[in-house]
């Protein structure tokens, strides 16, 4: 059954037949049926409306009625159908909560309200979606999308994704900017917040200290360039040389994007603060005291970059692995020389890849709080300003959401510049042509180039990581380093009753497996989500795309600290009350971890040649297919960065999740957080470690189950260099 029709019975079963409201108790499956509930909270719409005295429902049912001429091919009542629902949907959404009328012009309008209600549940997002693909239906049938009803669906999908799970939160946050202080009316504490000089300063130039949006400037540059071109010589390394640790160089390069919080920072500390093993070994070996240069700018700099670059290596490297081999031939063919080849050929088709992670390397670092708020020292960043903004002593959301614009800002100018940088220029490697070449060997100055860069970082990495983890191994961090699993036992104990039953004594169990569950739920979203919107923002043009793609950046622009505070104000309330539940968890993780699939999905996408889609259309394959037989294929290193990295991002996040979480649902960092509060930093090291190792596990679970990209080309053979030959 295909059409308008199942869309319409979509909309018929949330409005008729399931509870509209959100349950206390979840939806249990007698409580599916809602037809004929004492309880107006727990009917349908069409009961609420007809027992309860209700009217604010009959629209929806309205717009049900509406749509009957569009179920027989009246494209034009379809969409004012489904425009009707959505709106009739969200305006009683919006206009009535715990309270009655949420504005008092409709309590003018309509007189006094005697009843309430509670978030949207069940019913109400069924009938939500049902309306909306009848919308996007009935617009591709007029003709918008090319026609194409799956393409229409899928930005009407991602649009209401955007504006409920990023655009209101954001703006309800950003809203704080216009409160009005005690001494200042609303418009003159904005240009008040707006120009403080805290911001925009510029004293460094006199020897004093620069603003935080300077600051917070040069660390994004900095870091998004360094992080980028580290990211670029691993894939190198590990895709186009015959280095003989090939798979755990690549195992190490994604190991601090599975660390939990302030490990990195951590082992810094040990290595390079002020009672550190370089700053001893420097006094005692030459009486130099190097003093306390990783609290600053030089701190963060060095543990964002450690941070980044694999989420740079993971943007990188299915681009690196998809740069056809015969453009590469061609250009020795025509007696260019492989440094002249990579130069001319190979760098260029990368292009997409390179400004894809910078870009998100750049918005990462902006966003980024536990290494500033760890190592920053005196050098102020716009994160640590809008924490302090809003947990601190000041308690001043206005000053935090005008750091909050600023950053958005930062970030909207990065993306205008990596749209600029990219141009409308072809970077296209994946045909449906026959490519069976072997990649060139790198040119010995490159090749040498990204051994002597990579492997000293390497040995960096694992030294870093030795000394942190080592403190959950032994009795007292610092100072008794006898060796012990004390640590461990605590956090994961086990024992056995008398009667045989396996018990989870440990503290961490709870914590951990809620973490997990969460983590499971939310990657297959996230990637499913994120590599449609890559798909769609790279196949197809309509009025708004690059709004829509900015929009997607969104969240991740801002810090996570913000974005707890912005769920907390905004999912508190109907219509959506999902605060306190695990929803809000995973829309977090989802929404927030989604811009890093979509930019690799594009990336990926700019080197596959829309020609394999049009054969396949040509051959009558529905859209949907094409996408599911030729794109997706082709899309698997950006599936498994998308998979990996939406999986550990949310089984390490912090900032965010440390608002969100309840006592039903406590996350595996808060846990963490919590015991080095109080300084059981053993017990915290020796869980970090075991999330390292199950995180290892489960990125090989997923490279497993995703397989890799096969693309018809020969093994590499890595030839000697030839002398004189560069």
């Amino acid at each position: 059954m295909r059409g308008p029709i199942p869309c319409w019975l979509a909309a018929l079963l949330g409005t008729a037949l399931l509870p509209w409201n959100m349950q206390q108790d979840g939806v249990t499956l007698a409580g599916l049926w809602a037809w004929g509930a004492e309880d107006a909270e727990a009917a349908s719409a069409l009961w609420q409306a007809v027992a309860h005295g209700r009217w604010w429902f009959w629209p929806v049912s309205a717009a049900l009625i509406l749509a009957l001429p569009g179920l027989r091919g009246a494209a034009g009542w379809q969409v004012a159908a489904g425009a009707l629902g959505l709106a009739a949907v969200i305006g009683q959404g919006l206009a009535i909560g715990v309270q009655g009328w949420r504005w008092a012009w409709l309590e003018g309008a309509f007189g006094p309200l005697e009843d309430r209600q509670f978030g949207i549940g069940l019913g109400g997002t069924v009938t939500l979606l049902g309306f909306l693909f009848l919308l996007t239906g009935g617009l591709a049938r007029r003709g918008l999308f090319r026609g194409d009803r799956f393409v229409a669906g899928g930005v009407g999908l991602l649009a209401l994704c955007i504006l409920v799970f990023t655009a209101w939160p954001v703006t309800t946050m950003l809203a704080q900017v216009l409160t009005p202080r005690e001494d200042l009316p609303a418009w003159a504490a904005l240009g008040e917040r707006i120009a403080d000089r805290r911001i925009w300063g510029l004293g460094c130039l006199a020897g004093g200290g620069c603003g935080v949006f300077w600051n917070t400037l040069l660390l994004g540059i900095s870091t998004a360039t360094a992080a980028t071109a580290l990211g670029l010589c691993f894939a190198l390394v590990v895709t186009r040389t015959g280095f003989p640790a090939r798979r755990a160089l690549r195992l190490l390069t994604v190991l601090p994007i599975i660390t939990p919080p302030f490990v990195i920072g951590l082992g810094l500390i040990l290595i390079f603060g002020r009672s550190g093993l370089v700053n001893q070994a420097a006094d005692a070996w030459f009486g130099l005291q190097l003093g306390r240069w990783i609290y600053g700018f030089d701190g963060m700099l060095l543990a964002q970059v450690f941070s980044f670059t694999p989420t740079a290596f993971l943007v990188l490297i299915g681009v690196v692995e998809g740069v056809s081999p015969t453009m590469e031939e061609a250009s020795q063919v025509l007696r260019a020389s492989r440094l002249r080849g990579f130069r001319t050929v190979t760098l260029p088709l990368m292009r997409p890849g390179l400004a894809n992670a910078w870009l998100v390397v750049f918005v990462e670092s902006l966003a980024d709080f536990g290494n500033p708020i760890i190592l920053g020292g005196s050098t102020g960043v716009l994160s640590t300003e809008i924490f302090f903004a809003v947990v601190g002593a000041q308690q001043d959301f206005g000053r935090a959401a005008a750091l909050a614009g600023v950053m958005l800002a930062l970030a909207l100018g990065a993306f205008l510049l990596q749209r600029a940088v990219l141009g409308r220029r072809s970077y296209v490697s994946m045909t449906g042509k026959g490519d069976a070449g072997i990649p060139a060997p790198l040119p010995p100055l490159v090749r040498r180039l990204c051994h002597g860069v990579a492997l000293p970082w390497a040995t960096l990495t694992v030294t870093v990581y030795a000394m942190a983890l080592a403190g959950g191994f032994v009795r007292v961090w610092g100072r008794d380093w006898t060796p012990t699993l004390s640590h461990l036992l605590r956090a994961f104990a086990l024992e056995r009753t008398a009667d045989g039953r396996l018990l989870f004594t440990g503290g961490a169990w709870s914590s951990l497996a809620t973490t997990v569950e969460l983590a499971a739920i939310a990657a297959p979203l996230t990637a499913l989500l994120g590599l449609l919107a890559a798909w769609i923002l790279s196949r197809h043009r309509f009025p708004g795309r690059t709004a829509l793609e900015f929009a997607v950046m969104l969240t991740f622009a801002v810090p996570g600290t913000v974005i707890g505070v912005a769920y907390i104000l905004t999912y508190n309330i109907p219509p959506l009350e999902i605060t306190g539940t695990a929803v809000i968890l995973v829309a977090c993780f989802v929404f927030r971890n989604l811009p890093v699939g979509v930019r690799t999905g594009v990336a990926a996408m700019s080197q596959i040649d829309r020609s394999l889609d049009e054969a396949a259309l040509t051959l009558r394959a529905s859209t949907f297919r094409v996408l599911r037989t030729v794109v997706l294929p082709l899309l698997r290193p950006a599936i498994v960065t998308a998979l990996v990295y939406s999986f550990v991002r949310a089984m390490t996040t912090v900032s965010a999740a440390i608002f969100l979480v309840s006592a039903e649902h406590e996350m595996a960092t808060v846990f963490i957080i919590n015991r080095v509060i109080n300084g059981d930093y053993g017990l915290a090291i020796a869980y970090c470690a075991v999330l390292i190792l199950l995180m290892a596990g489960a990125i090989a679970l997923i490279q497993l189950l995703v397989g890799q990209r096969r693309l018809g080309r020969r093994a590499p053979v890595v030839a000697a260099p030839v002398a004189g030959r560069a």
